[in-house]
């Protein structure tokens, strides 16, 4: 593989794990206060963006980021984890942050997928917890 600082190569298997911690931080920093303590908030939030039954979605929603931030954290089931919060994000741009347009809009959400689905592809790197299939 062509490198301009070849000697990074030997590091490669950590570059999921900076993947894993940015994206748990991002996830568990949205989701915790959706289920705890700001539930009230994103109810009326979806209310007004047309997502019904809201206090479903924003369950949904919360437990998908909460728990796939602590799974990405753990390095346990990252992929499926992956997966669903890239589902997440796409429903969150189509819904709500299209209109909005690329900047300011949805651009935050498209680097977030591209993070997602290169965990998707790569795995979850040194330290986690996964176990080969």
């Amino acid at each position: 593989m062509l490198s301009i600082f070849p000697s990074l190569l030997d590091y490669q298997f950590f570059a999921p794990l900076i993947l894993r911690l940015a994206l748990a931080a991002v996830f568990l920093v949205h989701g915790y206060p959706k289920l705890f303590g700001g539930f009230s908030h994103a109810v009326h939030f979806f209310n007004s963006s047309g997502i019904k039954p809201a206090k479903f979605w924003v369950v949904v929603v919360g437990l998908a980021e909460l728990l796939g931030g602590i799974l990405l954290l753990a390095g346990f089931l990252v992929q499926p984890a992956a997966f669903i919060l890239v589902a997440n994000l796409l429903v969150a741009i189509w819904k709500v942050k299209f209109k909005a347009g690329f900047a300011n809009g949805w651009e935050f959400d498209l680097v977030l997928i591209a993070m997602l689905l290169s965990l998707l592809i790569l795995g979850p790197g040194a330290y986690s917890i996964d176990l080969p299939l």
